[in-house]
Formats: C-alpha cells, sequence, structure tokens
C-alpha cells in the first residue's frame, strides 16, 4: 500500500512539474541579456508538445440533456480582470501579456483565425475587410472641410488632397472593450455521469465607432465578430492569461475560458419563443432580469442534482 502511494507521489509531483516548465516564463533566470528571455533552447523545442487538450468524442446519444445558453462577461468585475488587462504600455507590446481582444483581431489579421462570423449562429462569414471597417472611422475636421471646399473638383478629381493634420482616425482599442459575449452548450454525458459544459464561440462587444468621440451621440455598443471558438484553441492557447497568484503558474485563454474561471450573466437560452432575449420578456427590471439569468443555472445544475437522487 505505501509503495502505491509513493507511485502516485511521484505521478502527481511530475505532472505538477511539467505544468511549471509548461506555463513559467522560459529562460527568465538562466538568461543573460534581456532579449533570450522566453526564448527556449533547441533541447526544449525539440521535446516541445504544447498543444491543446483535444476534446472528447461525444456521441449523440450519449447526450441525456442539452441546452444552449449565451452569457455577458462584464470587464468591469475583478474575476474578469485577466481577459482585459493590459491595456497599454509596453507590457501590452510584450508577446507574453496581451489582452485578449488583441490576440483575437492579431490572430484574424494573420490568417491564424479563419471561422469568424457575424452571429452566434455561425452562418454567415465576416471577411477581415467586414471587421476592420467596425474597427476604424475616418474624419475630417472643420479646416479641413473649409479646405476641401476652396477647391471642391480639385480635391473630387483627386488633384489635390487634405492635409493629414486635418484628417481625425478613431479606432477601437484594447481598453473600448466594454465586456465579451460567450455561447456555449451544457450537456449531460450519461456514459460518464457528468455535466460537463462545451464553449462554441466568443464575441467582443465593442462601442460603435461612429458614435465614439461625439458628446452629443450616446455610446451604443456593437457584437463586433464571433469566433468559432473550437477552431481558435490554438492560438488562444499560445497566448498567456496573468495569474494574480502565481506569476510562474500563467495560464493559457484557452484554459481560462474552457475552465469558466470567469463571471457570466445568462442573458439568453434557447427557447420555444425563437430563442427571446431575457429582457424581452422582463423588461425594464433589471434585479428581475439578473434573478431571471440565475434562475436559468440553478435549472441547468438542478438537473444533475435530481440525477442522482432517489
Amino acid at each position: 500500500m505505501n509503495k502505491m502511494n509513493w507511485r502516485n507521489s511521484i505521478a502527481i509531483l511530475a505532472l505538477g512539474l511539467s505544468s511549471t516548465f509548461t506555463f513559467a516564463q522560459s529562460n527568465l533566470l538562466n538568461a543573460k541579456t534581456p532579449d533570450q528571455i522566453g526564448k527556449k533552447t533547441e533541447a526544449e523545442l525539440s521535446a516541445d508538445n504544447d498543444k491543446p487538450l483535444p476534446y472528447g468524442y461525444v456521441h449523440d446519444r450519449d447526450i441525456l440533456m442539452g441546452k444552449r445558453m449565451w452569457e455577458i462577461i462584464d470587464l468591469d468585475e475583478r474575476v474578469n480582470f485577466p481577459l482585459y488587462f493590459p491595456v497599454d504600455g509596453d507590457v501590452m507590446s510584450s508577446p507574453d501579456r496581451r489582452p485578449l481582444y488583441n490576440v483575437l483581431v492579431s490572430a484574424i489579421k494573420e490568417g491564424k483565425i479563419t471561422e469568424v462570423y457575424d452571429s452566434s449562429y455561425f452562418t454567415t462569414k465576416k471577411t477581415l475587410k467586414d471587421i476592420e471597417a467596425s474597427l476604424f472611422k475616418i474624419d475630417t475636421s472643420d479646416v479641413g472641410r473649409e479646405q476641401m471646399n476652396e477647391d471642391i473638383d480639385a480635391y473630387r478629381k483627386g488633384i489635390k488632397k487634405i492635409s493629414e493634420e486635418y484628417i481625425r482616425k478613431t479606432e477601437i482599442q484594447a481598453y473600448d472593450v466594454d465586456a465579451y459575449k460567450v455561447v456555449g452548450y451544457w450537456y449531460f454525458d450519461k456514459r460518464q455521469g457528468e455535466l460537463k459544459y462545451r464553449m462554441l464561440g466568443i464575441c467582443p462587444v465593442v462601442p460603435d465607432v461612429y458614435t465614439m468621440g461625439d458628446d452629443s451621440a450616446q455610446k451604443e455598443y456593437i457584437e463586433l465578430f464571433w469566433v468559432y471558438f473550437p477552431a481558435s484553441r490554438d492560438v488562444l492557447h499560445a497566448a498567456k492569461a496573468f495569474n494574480n497568484r502565481n506569476s510562474a503558474m500563467s495560464f493559457t485563454f484557452d484554459h481560462l475560458l474552457n475552465a469558466r474561471r470567469f463571471n457570466g450573466v445568462v442573458y439568453l437560452e434557447e427557447n420555444v419563443y425563437g430563442d427571446r432575449l431575457i429582457k424581452d420578456y422582463m423588461k425594464e427590471n433589471a434585479q428581475m432580469q439578473l434573478l431571471e439569468s440565475e434562475r436559468v443555472k440553478e435549472k441547468i445544475r438542478d438537473f444533475e442534482q435530481d440525477m442522482w437522487n432517489y
């Protein structure tokens, strides 16, 4: 019995050490110059097999109960800060410290994430051009308009151009992201007798770029794009989120989202009324909407508890 416990202790220790090597910043204590920090040795690269843990195959017959659910993650809540920060300064320029928004947008621009859609039902794809139209707004100042009106025909024909100093370019930044919307599927696996969650998509909620900078207009928030989560796991696994308790054990965005290390409020569950929102039948009552959100969560949790009551 003692021999078996000793073997188990060794296995747990080895697993813990492998996790440390996986998540800790490479070569931090051995680097002689700052540019060597984060670079792995050739031996480490050859032995590196750091990939996201693949999802197990789930047969349709094994799903005893399933429910699709939409949640909104408010980035003002402290528990959700790892999805938001850092948003400025030298830290954000580091490849090891980037907000989730920059990770998604950069991967889309580089072609690493291609499964991008206009809604959470993943029916119509969005191109990079469609996304960039929501990210930028180019406007001309009053002085620039006066300059153009002096010889409007020449500006229309492209003979003259407005001075760059009179052109205002507004762009959505990471600090403008107000929240994330996620859609996932709760299901009870009768083969394993367990309630599980599978994230399907994530969407940054940002202000409409055409309402930014206009004090007279109320800022409106839009769904920028929906990323199909299973197709973006490799990118999210390569990006690290900050661990406030232990900086040597940072976790990836893939792990953070799959492990549900965030707080979300349910704003929609699939229903017979054409997937109507909670706010559509709990109108103008924020407290009742929150209570309804908790009721939906409890309904899912109660199903698992009721499976073991006799």
